[in-house]
């Protein structure tokens, strides 16, 4: 009875549920897969695919930005077909045991003699491919293997690997756990690619609607504006500089408190010192690995590791040209060895200003492509945590 409860995962579908609530099988690997000793003798194919944690199966040229295969050898690698599975003896922080991987890439490829491929048959490959996914076949590995002589190789036999337990519910369970997963990538994969796409937009605007150098034209403007840009440095187009000074014990429930893992995006922490710092302020931070960054849109107490400048017009056309030239700012702007930004930056930047009616509409088009970014952003990271969740709670 005790085995029947340790085989019903904590979450399933209601028509799995109630009197149709059976216990799900155990079958080993080697009853539902054969492994695959197809090699490519003919050299037939040319394409080697290497197996990787993160990204799953793919080019090897892509993921190792060259060829690594020695052409001569690849007569000796298996044939890898559309849907075929396998395990790959790397291990790494992503995949302590090594990552086993479905070939979803819709071509055949080659496979070093290293990896282990197998066909499945019986079993849903969806509902395998998601299984997989998860650490739960993780302790069979670890019990039965070790990392052997090599310290980033998992060292298992075949003949063990293939008794590896496999939880096995009927196949329309595995099919809907498989079709649920199956749509969540789907909606993943989607909020990822629109999340890029939104990055790259801005990235490219940033390059088309600030002048390049010494120019006082952008290459892009909105309808209505055809001045030249005004040349000025930072201290002409900022009324004051604020100097960070609350600290984290300074802890009470007065102010958030600025520092770079808020501004980063953490959760705040409430210190009892002065609200400083206003939402149109432009933040840099003054010391550390990434002093130099530029941070807009918070209220609070500033941390003692930044400094604040409070613009004359608008704090979002400035923010966004700063930002259009983060990467001067890291390179001309700091002092080698220990990152520090030089005391002159307010002095020696220079910055090319519109009319302060241009600058608001710049400011605000960027404002909502970072929104659009950061929606993005969110829908992925809850999406991820959603199957993370799934994988845990839908499997045994």
């Amino acid at each position: 009875m005790a085995e029947e409860k340790k085989n019903i995962p904590k979450l399933r579908f209601r028509e799995f549920t109630g009197d149709n609530a059976n216990a799900w099988e155990l079958r080993k690997l080697g009853e539902i897969s054969d492994k695959v000793t197809e090699k490519n003798k003919k050299m037939k194919f040319l394409e080697t695919l290497t197996n990787s944690a993160e990204h799953g199966i793919m080019d090897q040229t892509k993921f190792f930005d060259k060829a690594i295969s020695n052409k001569n050898s690849i007569g000796g690698y298996y044939i890898v077909r559309n849907d075929d599975f396998v395990y790959n003896p790397r291990i790494s922080k992503f995949a302590p045991v090594g990552p086993i991987k479905r070939n979803n890439l819709e071509k055949v490829g080659v496979m070093s003699p290293l990896y282990y491929v197998f066909r499945t048959h019986d079993v849903s490959k969806d509902y395998l491919e998601k299984y997989f996914d998860t650490t739960l076949w993780h302790k069979f590995m670890k019990l039965n293997g070790d990392t052997g002589v090599r310290s980033d190789r998992f060292a298992i036999k075949d003949s063990i690997l293939k008794t590896m337990p496999i939880p096995y519910p009927n196949i329309e369970e595995q099919q809907k756990i498989g079709s649920f997963f199956k749509h969540l990538d789907e909606l993943i994969t989607l909020h990822q690619r629109m999340l890029d796409e939104y990055k790259t937009l801005k990235k490219t605007m940033l390059s088309k609607m600030f002048p390049k150098n010494s120019e006082k034209y952008p290459e892009l403007r909105f309808s209505g504006f055809t001045d030249a840009w005004e040349l000025r440095k930072l201290e002409e187009v900022v009324s004051s500089e604020i100097k960070g000074r609350a600290k984290a014990e300074m802890a009470g429930s007065a102010n958030y408190y600025l520092d770079t893992s808020y501004l980063n995006g953490k959760s705040p922490i409430l210190v009892d010192s002065p609200k400083n710092v206003k939402k149109d302020d432009i933040l840099i931070l003054w010391d550390g690995s990434q002093a130099g960054k530029v941070y807009h849109g918070f209220e609070g107490a500033l941390g003692s590791t930044l400094k604040a400048y409070r613009p004359r017009e608008s704090g979002s056309f400035l923010y966004q040209y700063l930002v259009r030239y983060q990467d001067k700012i890291y390179a001309s702007y700091r002092t080698p060895n220990i990152p520090h930004v030089i005391k002159t930056f307010k002095n020696d930047f220079i910055v090319y200003i519109p009319t302060n009616v241009e600058q608001q509409k710049i400011g605000s088009f960027f404002k909502h492509l970072d929104e659009l970014v950061t929606l993005h952003q969110r829908e992925l990271e809850l999406l991820k945590t959603l199957k993370k969740t799934m994988l845990q709670q839908m499997f045994v």
